[in-house]
């Protein structure tokens, strides 16, 4: 498992999250002042400094509970509100989103350009916002900071724990499934055909070697593909062309998105009922939720006139009836953590993490690291 995944699935989820709000704001016509507003906010709170800081740590992926209750929180930091139906669609189109685009990545240097793409996009939004430009701008610097130096096999582990982080989830997406890359179990299908990686060939031909590094032997085969010469390698600068398209915009107003639960096997079943067992961290993730999600508090609009619902289904019945018939193991139970201007939780958490602290054992990133944390995110 890496500790360095985190950055860059919060950061192509939240992608994905303003290409779907964007999409439904302008479908469902809010005032573009409005609409622009929600946009501004949650990107604002998106690319705290503070925020990004803790992010940016090194650590271990959470919970799938725990991250969608911070894009909760996330998707609530302006005057738009979405009711639970809406939010487990937003975060299902998602992650199917992000995951698809994981699986197809030439690289996994090229989860990179991925998350480039989303960066792009994100600019754009925020073009005629300098200040918000500003916290963008500042989030290229720390991913090429982070990233760009990482070996080919650091990419590899990152990719492998997304990988094992979505490896369970297979909502159906209806763009997906039209344009048949999504089977109707839900698990996405591989190309074999397109361009090859940077770096490689075309798969056809087999050299062979001798002991002293001379070729000796070349064997054709069919490859049963049909495979292309590798595209220029894309820019890992703050600038310039990405060449792949994967994490690109694949939503508009003319091409509604549906989701559809599907049929989950016993053993995705299975795999829920021991992920409802005890978590040994617990304390881990308790603190990771006070952390981040004090940078992340919901505004409430002072006029309840100014604020307003969106929804990611066709009508309100719809939403109501796909509440209703959504299965228990796709159910996240949003954890609610005030972890703000309250002393008294902060203290009840500082106390929760000692009594997890063994005897005799140093700890230096559990309470000491806990209480700044938690005193930090108070001063936001």
């Amino acid at each position: 498992m890496s500790s360095k995944t985190l950055p860059l699935l919060f950061i192509n989820l939240g992608g994905e999250m303003l290409y779907i709000l964007d999409q439904r704001l302008r479908a469902q016509n809010i005032p573009s002042d409005k609409a622009k507003k929600v946009m501004n906010d949650i990107i604002t709170t998106m690319f705290n400094k503070k925020f990004l800081e803790e992010l940016f740590k090194p650590q271990e992926l959470y919970s799938k509970k725990a991250l969608r209750t911070v894009f909760d929180r996330l998707a609530h930091a302006s005057i738009m509100r979405l009711n639970q139906a809406s939010m487990d669609k937003l975060y299902d189109l998602m992650t199917m989103a992000f995951k698809y685009q994981v699986l197809l990545c030439p690289r996994p240097k090229d989860l990179l350009l991925v998350s480039f793409n989303h960066m792009d996009a994100i600019r754009d939004f925020v073009r005629d916002a300098p200040s918000i430009l500003n916290q963008v701008d500042e989030t290229y610097r720390q991913l090429i900071e982070m990233y760009t130096s990482l070996s080919g096999g650091e990419f590899q582990l990152i990719r492998q724990t997304l990988l094992i982080f979505f490896q369970d989830m297979h909502i159906r997406v209806s763009i997906f499934l039209k344009d048949k890359v999504q089977n109707s179990n839900g698990r996405f299908v591989l190309p074999t055909s397109g361009p090859v990686p940077y770096g490689t060939q075309i798969p056809g031909l087999i050299r062979m070697f001798n002991c002293s590094g001379d070729e000796v032997k070349k064997v054709q085969f069919h490859n049963a593909g049909n495979y292309a010469s590798a595209l220029r390698e894309g820019s890992f600068e703050m600038y310039g062309e990405r060449v792949i398209k994967l994490g690109t915009n694949m939503y508009s107003v003319s091409r509604p998105v549906e989701t559809h639960m599907s049929g989950t096997s016993k053993n995705s079943a299975q795999h829920t009922k021991v992920n409802t067992a005890p978590n040994p961290l617990a304390k881990e993730e308790l603190n990771f939720l006070a952390r981040l999600m004090g940078g992340l508090e919901v505004r409430k609009p002072a006029n309840p006139d100014t604020g307003f619902r969106v929804n990611l289904f066709a009508t309100d019945e719809e939403e109501e009836e796909a509440l209703i018939s959504r299965p228990d193991e796709l159910s996240y139970e949003v954890i609610n953590i005030q972890a703000t201007k309250d002393q008294q939780t902060n203290a009840e958490l500082t106390r929760i993490m000692g009594e997890f602290t063994e005897q005799g054992e140093p700890s230096p990133s559990s309470s000491s690291k806990g209480e700044d944390l938690l005193a930090m995110m108070d001063g936001l």
